[in-house]
């Protein structure tokens, strides 16, 4: 079969010529128009020769046919761009692609310079992991942004308590499966989201609460101070028998910790850490932890954004229940 030139990009009479159908049938295909009689045979054949071409619409040209740019900007604040984040992003990226989507990522430094990319585009929904303040609002909305997320009149339009509180409430369970009745919560001193850091914390509470565990403590350490050393101990002289850990970087600075004060983990203090990170495994000991299926979170923030994109009337982000399950290490197996 004819193949498209390597040095340029494939366009859709590339693609009519590799399956063998008229350009017409490839716009039909490729652009989901409705009341086309295209058999599933034809449809497929298109979509595998699209494949093969590495065929991308020009977004120019898509915006000027139809009136819509089919862009969605996702505003990421200024975090390290962490394993978890950038798989999520990446189902994201994926999922709304096959939609004929194009999810484009901005990072933007907290309060520095720097003009905002919704006023260079033209997105069509802009999303924020973080809801915006009233400035970024009105000026998406003076570039004639029609969809924001978060709704800034919608506060209920963010359901995020499944993606937050599954795994501070798997935490808990797991370690009071292992006989653990008084626990701690430790997070970063300098944590950031700190938003993020007192929504696992508030689930976690209120997961101890609900097994009739007494409160849990919110301790902030820091690695580079004595502040993990003080905290072990306190929590021996207190009975504190677990620990959840908002991450498992701090997870693994309370178990050194414990280490250094001839604190056994975890036969003395178990801890458990959040996010299923590389060093959660090859620690020693090595690190129980939570981990987040970040792809169907990812897919599921995807499937939002389309079906508010589509006039759904009714938009929540829901996160599968059981895409967050505990990894059982050496920090918490007695």
């Amino acid at each position: 079969m004819a193949q498209a030139d390597v040095t340029r990009r494939a366009t859709a009479v590339d693609v009519a010529r590799e399956a063998g159908v008229s350009r017409a049938t490839v716009g039909f295909v490729l652009n989901r128009t409705a009341g086309q009689t295209i058999s599933e045979s034809t449809r497929d054949r298109v979509l595998d020769a699209a494949r093969r071409l590495g065929y991308r619409p020009n977004s120019a040209a898509v915006t000027l046919r139809s009136g819509r740019s089919r862009l969605v900007l996702l505003v990421l604040p200024d975090w390290p761009m962490v394993t978890a984040l950038r798989g999520y992003v990446e189902a994201a990226e994926s999922a709304l692609e096959e939609r004929g989507y194009c999810l484009v990522t901005h990072t933007r430094p907290a309060g520095g310079p720097g003009r905002p990319l919704w006023e260079s585009l033209n997105p069509e929904l802009v999303y924020g992991i973080t809801p915006f303040g009233t400035d970024d609002i009105a000026s998406m909305r003076r570039c004639g942004v029609l969809e924001i997320f978060p709704d800034p009149e919608d506060p209920e339009s963010v359901d995020l308590s499944l993606a937050v509180s599954t795994g501070p409430r798997l935490q808990v369970e797991h370690l009071h499966e292992r006989g653990c009745r008084t626990l701690a919560y430790v997070a970063h001193r300098a944590a950031r989201p700190p938003f993020l850091v007192d929504a696992r914390y508030r689930a976690a509470q209120e997961r101890a609460r609900t097994l009739g565990l007494p409160p849990l403590e919110l301790v902030r350490v820091d690695h580079r101070d004595a502040s993990a050393d003080r905290a072990v101990r306190a929590w021996r002289d207190a009975g504190i028998t677990g620990v959840v850990g908002f991450d498992d970087d701090v997870a693994a600075v309370v178990v050194g910790a414990a280490v250094r004060a001839g604190i056994q983990v975890p036969g003395d203090l178990a801890v458990i850490g959040h996010d299923d990170t590389l060093p959660a495994a090859v620690f020693v000991p090595s690190l129980s932890t939570v981990r987040i299926d970040t792809e169907a979170l990812g897919r599921a923030f995807a499937g939002m954004i389309v079906q508010r994109l589509e006039g759904a009337s009714r938009t929540r982000l829901d996160f599968p229940a059981d895409s967050a399950t505990v990894v059982d290490r050496e920090s918490t197996q007695r």
